[in-house]
């Protein structure tokens, strides 16, 4: 070892668009603290993001895992912490939110 620290590697971040105007704020607070439970060793953050107009987009990474409007509504979380999964960490086993 040469005596210089070291960055760790980086972790993915979660970013959770809301709408103010909508009042989504906790709905995506939730979503977050979710997440960062779970995924408490994969991720390096979730981030809560407010935007108008009814958004309520999650990405990760810049690759979007869930949108309202695309995909009618909002993810229950097994759904939204399957899809995380599968982009952070497929091999994963989460449980029992895998099991039917």
């Amino acid at each position: 070892m040469d005596g210089t620290p070291h960055a760790p590697a980086a972790k993915p971040r979660v970013s959770i668009t809301y709408c103010t105007q909508c009042q989504w704020l906790l709905r995506a607070a939730w979503m977050a603290q979710e997440l960062l439970s779970t995924f408490r060793d994969d991720l390096g953050e979730v981030a809560l993001v407010p935007g108008t107009g009814g958004v309520f987009v999650i990405a990760c990474e810049g690759d979007i895992l869930w949108d309202r409007s695309r995909d009618g509504g909002f993810p229950d979380v097994k759904a939204l912490k399957q899809r995380v999964r599968d982009r952070i960490s497929p091999a994963r086993d989460l449980g029992h939110l895998d099991r039917p």
